[in-house]
């Protein structure tokens, strides 16, 4: 079988993607100042800029990669959206300088600065603004007051924009991270079953993050009110302790709800309560 074809995002976006190929059991060994990291020998791995990457697997001339939803809505490519990450969170917001008011953005051809030109073109068209858009290239923020009426950008947490004098009128879009792959690829069987199963593991590395076990015992007589009470994926895991004296038991929960988990075990009985991180978890 030929290759799996990859592309991985350069940028905020490879820390992440490169954390999660590790966690699945692939680990990205990249040289400095190269762009065709080694990973395994069944993947020929390519770094390019997120912005690229659905146009490149649209014309087929890889089979899976990595980029933000911003992005393939921008190009408008044509891919197959096989899990959302939910890595690097990002709104795709529309932004004025401080003392600029709302009502005089409608009486005037306005300036709009962006990377997103797609993206931009047809919110201001449906909000019926007049404007012209100015295309960027980085650093959208430093174009307010004197180059651009407004921005239309990504932001995490806003902070930048409140940093430079700016203000958040609208949330056009909000973006994270997706695995995705071209229709060729997908067509292909060979093909089609390593990407699926690539994504099968990517999604149990982020169960498994989302996760924890928590293992504890619990005495004979506490045990039916102990499991009428616990909270589980599925079934609990229960083993008898030696000596008959009680049952060694295991869950999976949630991490957020660990803190209201803990008091309700003890306060059914549970004893040596012990919690520990998964690496995965494969329904």
């Amino acid at each position: 079988m030929d290759k799996l074809r990859i592309l991985i995002p350069k940028g905020r976006i490879f820390d992440n993607v490169s954390r999660l190929f590790a966690e699945a059991g692939f680990p990205i060994y990249l040289a400095d100042r190269t762009y065709r990291p080694v990973i395994a020998d069944w993947l020929d791995a390519k770094i390019m800029k997120p912005q690229n990457v659905g146009d490149l697997l649209e014309m087929g001339s890889h089979d899976a990669g990595f980029t933000g939803i911003d992005w393939i809505k921008e190009s408008g490519a044509d891919v197959v959206e096989l899990l959302d990450l939910g890595l690097d969170r990002v709104r795709i917001v529309a932004a004025v300088p401080i003392g600029l008011d709302d009502a005089s953005l409608k009486t005037k051809t306005l300036a709009a600065a962006t990377e997103y030109v797609n993206i931009a073109e047809g919110w201001l068209k449906s909000r019926g603004y007049n404007y012209r858009i100015l295309r960027t290239y980085g650093a959208t923020e430093v174009f307010p007051p004197d180059d651009a009426d407004m921005i239309i950008d990504n932001t995490s947490s806003g902070q930048t924009l409140k940093d430079n004098g700016l203000r958040i009128i609208a949330t056009i879009l909000e973006s994270s991270t997706r695995f995705v792959a071209s229709r060729a690829a997908m067509a292909d069987p060979e093909k089609r079953l390593r990407i699926e199963e690539l994504a099968m593991l990517f999604k149990a590395v982020l169960d498994g993050r989302d996760r924890v076990m928590l293992e504890m015992n619990v005495p004979k007589d506490r045990f039916p009110a102990m499991v009428a009470g616990l909270p589980a994926m599925k079934s609990p895991t229960v083993a008898p302790l030696y000596g008959d004296e009680g049952y060694a038991v295991k869950i999976a929960v949630k991490k957020n709800e660990v803190p209201d988990i803990i008091p309700r075990l003890k306060r059914l009985g549970a004893v040596d309560i012990v919690e520990y991180d998964l690496r995965k978890v494969v329904p």
